[in-house]
């Protein structure tokens, strides 16, 4: 018999026994199995392929940076989209991970190449530098023997399979150098390769420009030359008349008995008297880009042009647009006026069309020789409105007016509405004239408004690229200049050409002018807006 008198015994309130604990569900049991969990299920799934194709893409580039942000992105998702307490991040996240990709990221990176050499000749790593110069200056060496030639594709991707000396067979592509292959051979020549296709003469005329430029490295030591063809049927053994030396860090010029020496601070080899080779590496280079456009007479005079004229195209454009809105509105604005909302819908029509097509249609109209305001308005005249440099700029104000002034307008009509009427009638009493309550009442008030409109309206003529770039590509072009300039370039499209155009293209020099360009917006607007604060005593 079991004594149960000392057991305490549980009871709820209502005397009856204590519910069982509820068993743990898994995770696939808290599920709500509907139609929309497996589109979420499908659309993650995606989300995590793409994902993991990321981080491997770039784990083979050894990018560390992007695969902790992609690993760090996909759990995540994953986390927030299959969790029921997350439900406000279900909405932030896909925002704020386009936000750091688009912005944070691009801002950063912006940052960090200002602070390089990076543009055309320092791309890349040294070891690629390297390669490039022993490419650069290979020939074909007089005593190559004549190797039995094979071309092979896979793809896109060609290869050569060839007979050595020794009657092997051996292949190689333009990534992997020449090594021992399994494959027949029928007079004298690779019959196949396994996996690759063999090309027949006509194939081999059909991609003459890329089989002649094909080069597959004789081994891993890029000193030991490559194997070309000039026919498609015999490869032949180039050799570079440079010679690199990994441990003196040296490439010597055997043609000219020049040795060049690796400089770390500049990213490229240097001869004894200062010479450089065309191909260098990217390395930091510190505040160089900032204070090479200041102190390179190539570049300092240019930048100083370009940057006047930017501030006179903004401020110009801010106050051609602003005066001819704000008459527009007080025309339209005052109560005698007939038709006003007729007159009104029509000024909005240039604001209506987008402005990169407008401006291409401003470009066919202005056209020297076939525009239709020298043809038809002018009757037949031949007036460069796009090709002299005082015109185009010119025209190009003109153009943004037209495209401007709509928005303006419509400030401005906005301002002058919220305008009591009383204040005027109070005016009108005191004795004051139409010009007197315009310059002491109507534009303290208005600017009350749309002071921090026309700062915006700055900022954004400092950097509008379209309009420039649309309707004259910055030219006409300055010939005498050192760098590759226009007569209507603002420092945007002048960042722009150092970065994409010619043949020079410097990103690191162009991101330190955007850097630049952002401080001077930033500082001015910082400082008009503090000056706007004395309007807020009107209210």
């Amino acid at each position: 018999m079991t004594d149960t008198s000392t057991r305490p015994t549980t009871r709820t309130p209502s005397g009856s026994a204590p519910p069982a604990r509820a068993a743990r569900t898994s995770w696939w049991g808290r599920q709500d199995i509907t139609r929309g969990f497996w589109v979420k299920l499908a659309l993650v799934a995606l989300v995590d392929a793409l994902g993991v194709y990321g981080v491997l893409a770039a784990g083979a580039q050894k990018q560390w940076g992007i695969v902790a942000f992609l690993v760090v992105a996909l759990v995540a998702v994953n986390v927030v989209y299959f969790s029921k307490r997350m439900l406000p991040a279900k909405y932030l996240v896909p925002g704020l991970l386009f936000l750091l990709v688009y912005q944070v990221f691009v801002v950063l990176y912006t940052g960090y190449t200002a602070f390089t050499n990076y543009g055309d000749g320092h791309n890349s790593t040294q070891a690629d530098a390297v390669e490039a110069i022993l490419v650069q200056n290979e020939a074909r060496l007089p005593d190559s023997p004549a190797y039995p030639l094979t071309v092979i594709s896979d793809g896109d991707q060609l290869g050569f399979a060839v007979v050595d000396g020794d009657g092997a067979a051996q292949m190689g592509t333009a990534e992997e150098p020449l090594h021992p292959v399994d494959a027949p051979i029928e007079n004298g020549h690779v019959a196949s390769v396994n996996g690759w296709i063999t090309l027949s003469f006509n194939d081999i005329l059909e991609q003459q420009a890329e089989v002649f430029a094909l080069r597959v490295p004789i081994s891993q030591d890029p000193n030991d030359g490559s194997l070309r063809t000039p026919d498609g049927s015999t490869a032949y053994v180039y050799g570079s008349t440079m010679v690199w030396d990994e441990e003196a860090q040296t490439i010597t010029d055997t043609s000219r008995d020049i040795v060049y020496t690796a400089d770390q601070d500049k990213g490229a080899f240097v001869s004894p008297i200062g010479a450089q080779l065309g191909t260098g590496w990217k390395v930091r280079v510190g505040l160089d880009n900032f204070t090479t456009v200041f102190t390179d007479s190539s570049l300092r005079g240019p930048f100083v042009g370009v940057l006047i004229w930017t501030f006179a195209f903004a401020i110009l454009s801010v106050a051609t647009t602003f005066a001819f809105g704000l008459f527009m509105a007080i025309v339209l604005n005052h109560p005698k006026v007939r038709g006003r909302k007729i007159y009104r819908s029509l000024l909005i029509v240039p604001y209506a069309f987008p402005a990169f097509l407008t401006a291409l249609v401003w470009q066919g109209m202005l056209n020297r020789d076939f525009g239709f305001v020298n043809q038809t308005l002018l009757g037949g005249a031949h007036i460069p409105w796009l090709t002299d440099p005082w015109l185009a700029k010119i025209s190009v104000l003109v153009v943004n007016l037209w495209l401007g002034f709509p928005y303006m307008f419509l400030i401005c009509t906005g301002a002058l509405q919220s305008i009591p009427s009383e204040l005027y009638e109070a005016g009108k009493i005191d004795g004051a004239k139409p010009w007197r309550l315009f310059r002491s009442l109507t534009m303290p008030l208005l600017l009350v408004s749309t002071a921090p409109l026309l700062i915006a309206s700055f900022a954004f003529n400092f950097n509008n690229f379209n309009v420039i770039y649309l309707l004259t590509e910055g030219g006409p072009d300055d010939l005498s200049a050192p760098v590759d300039v226009g007569a209507t370039d603002i420092l945007i499209t002048f960042v722009y050409r150092l970065a994409f155009g010619g043949v020079n293209r410097q990103y690191g020099l162009a991101c330190a002018v955007s850097i630049l360009i952002f401080a001077i917006v930033a500082s001015i607007s910082a400082a008009t807006f503090r000056k706007t604060r004395a309007l807020e005593d009107l209210i």
